[in-house]
């Protein structure tokens, strides 16, 4: 098998469908990745996760590089032995996580220095050091090293940050191409940055494609600028990167987020919210979300959802799970989560069956329009 193809079968409109074969298996696109961040998908057993649909996952090197360390994995098989997934693993590269640390950490053309959230011991992260972390992690897809401003920064800001993420990844490119036997069976991603900017964007979208990538990345998004300014970056910024290369906005999103961001061409995403709002009470639905607080669930003997496929609605009902959140039983984060990643994979699905028909406008704006009615 070939390390890294992209294929895509249908289009209709900007959105596409295909899928990206690798060495540990296909890749179905429009993909959603679970977010693995400290090698596991919070409250999910490995198995469940593939149970739900889910052809790839995303771990975090900031957090793995701090505990249990790249150096551990790598000695105790790398990441896919030690988490027990044998699908492909995306890996980011950090550079969120850290640029987040505002108080904590230094920025330089070098790399940031930082201290750790956990106990505050000192490290410096570079492009170099980020290709290792991963490539001792021994993921399938790495990312380059970049920085991630907010979009409210100022323009100029964001056109200094811009061109330091624009050298940062020709270092990643060929830190990365050292690495050996890693390396030529696995892919690296580009980031485009540019926050809203269309001419930045276009600037970073040719500095990458000089460089040359197995895949490109939309950064720079989803960091609080709104999802009305997200779509109308999204109308031009996909467009500005190779059509024959996977598409990827990182950290989106929301279920209506998805959808929006496939009609304008991206194929693939991640985010914690399916995880996260799982563990706090909340479960995602074709009516839009529910809170499993809310006491009018609380003798509802009905499914989450009754089109969910899910074995969480087909075995239990929402009053069973109201009881178990209102308790805080664990119980009920890891069916609420299951349930979520379900539906995140139902929907993948139902897009791509509905790019192959030609039908994805039709499907978008009936979902926009349940949706947003609420559950």
């Amino acid at each position: 098998m070939a390390r890294f193809a992209f294929s895509i079968s249908a289009t209709d409109g900007k959105a596409r469908t295909g899928t990206i074969a690798m060495e540990r298996g296909e890749i179905r696109t429009p993909a959603f990745m679970p977010v693995g961040t400290a090698a596991t998908v919070k409250a999910m057993k490995p198995e469940t996760v593939r149970e739900t649909g889910a052809d790839i996952i995303l771990g975090n090197t900031y957090h793995l590089m701090l505990r249990p360390g790249a150096e551990r994995v790598a000695r105790l098989g790398g990441l896919h032995r030690f988490m027990n997934w044998d699908r492909p693993i995306l890996t980011d590269s950090g550079g969120y996580q850290v640029m987040s640390l505002a108080d904590l950490r230094k920025l330089t053309e070098e790399g940031v220095s930082f201290r750790s959230h956990i106990d505050g011991s000192r490290h410096m992260l570079t492009p170099e050091r980020s290709m290792e972390i991963q490539r001792l992690l021994g993921s399938d897809i790495v990312m380059a090293f970049d920085e991630c401003p907010r979009a409210d920064r100022p323009l100029g800001e964001i056109e200094v940050s811009m061109e330091r993420s624009m050298r940062w990844a020709r270092r990643s490119r060929d830190a990365f191409d050292e690495g050996g036997e890693h390396a030529a069976r696995s892919a690296l991603f580009g980031i485009q940055q540019g926050a809203l900017d269309e001419r930045l964007r276009a600037r970073s979208a040719g500095a990458l494609q000089e460089i040359g990538f197995d895949g490109y990345a939309i950064g720079g998004l989803a960091v609080g600028e709104g999802q009305e300014a997200m779509f109308a970056t999204l109308d031009f910024a996909p467009g500005q990167l190779p059509a024959d290369r996977p598409r990827y906005l990182m950290g989106v999103g929301k279920p209506d987020d998805l959808v929006g961001a496939v009609l304008r061409g991206v194929d693939m995403f991640d985010c914690v919210l399916p995880t996260r709002s799982g563990r706090n009470g909340q479960a995602f639905t074709w009516s839009g979300p529910l809170n499993l607080r809310n006491a009018r669930h609380a003798e509802d003997t009905g499914p989450l959802d009754a089109e969910c496929s899910c074995s969480v609605c087909g075995t239990y009902g929402r009053a069973y799970l109201h009881h178990l959140t209102k308790a805080g039983e664990m119980l009920g984060a890891m069916l609420l989560t299951e349930h979520n990643l379900s539906f995140y994979q139902q929907l993948m699905s139902s897009m791509r069956t509905a790019i192959a028909e030609e039908a994805m406008t039709p499907f978008a704006t009936a979902f926009f329009e349940r949706y947003s009615g609420g559950a």
